[in-house]
């Protein structure tokens, strides 16, 4: 019975994407971050619930990411989706258009530019299915993590939902720049990039020291920036790792 605590748990991930992707949908972008965040927080539970119940196997393996391809897969494809959808003023579903000769083909071209968002989509597929077969990412990741990536791109959904300052508005309200963002997205999850991974197999400080001290950067910056954080730790994660993996090559090498 123990051996599917995990799975349930996992279950639960994959509602709270499913509830996400209705609310993004909808554009409601802040619910929809809510429950990708739930769906995370039970994502990260999942693999310590198996570890501490010894109940690790192929099948939890296999459900967690295909969990995790709706609540970090398909979620924030739909938000970009959102985002260059109001950013080039066009909706592909949209029930009040114009279909003049003169707007059709302007509308067409606009609307379809939307659904490049889903790049980011298809390569959080790539991504999830790569990991599973990946014998290098067991202790760390290569390429940006799912979870990660999705936070990302929510977190500017959010921003450009919620935000007063004028040229942070207008910097997510710029279809190139949105696109600029996605290509950007999508080849971080699938770039060559060691970074170290997040989960704990020990609370010691001497075995997490860079875990510890990231998570504590991490706190400041959300007590500090509220929202406008989540981009600054994630580009701060990136960075920290490559600092990091560098600097190990370069004691091994001494």
């Amino acid at each position: 019975m123990k051996k599917w605590i995990p799975n349930a748990i996992t279950i639960l991930n994959l509602l709270c994407g499913c509830v996400a992707t209705l609310y993004a949908f909808h554009d409601q972008l802040m619910m929809a971050g809510i429950f990708v965040g739930l769906g995370i927080f039970f994502d990260f539970f999942d693999g310590l619930a198996a570890r501490l119940l010894d109940a690790s196997g192929e099948l939890g393996k296999q459900l967690d990411s295909l969990a995790d391809m709706v609540t970090s897969g398909v979620v924030p494809g739909i938000v970009m989706y959102q985002l260059l959808s109001d950013a080039v003023g066009m909706d592909l579903f949209s029930k009040s258009i114009d279909y003049t000769a003169s707007a059709k083909e302007h509308f067409i071209a606009h609307s379809y530019l939307c659904i490049i968002g889903f790049a980011i989509t298809a390569a959080s597929c790539y991504r999830l299915a790569k990991f599973n077969i990946d014998t290098r990412q067991t202790d760390s990741f290569i390429g940006l993590p799912t979870p990660a990536n999705a936070m990302l791109i929510i977190s500017l959904g959010i921003i450009a939902q919620t935000t007063s300052i004028d040229w942070v508005y207008a910097a997510l309200d710029n279809p190139y720049i949105l696109l600029i963002i996605t290509f950007v997205s999508s080849f971080l999850l699938n770039a060559e990039i060691p970074l170290f991974a997040l989960k704990f197999k020990s609370f010691g400080w001497s075995d997490n020291q860079l875990r510890w001290i990231f998570l504590a950067i991490a706190i400041g910056l959300i007590v500090a920036l509220n929202i406008y954080a989540v981009p600054v730790i994630i580009a701060l994660y990136v960075l920290v790792s490559i600092i990091s993996n560098a600097s190990t090559k370069k004691t091994a090498a001494v």
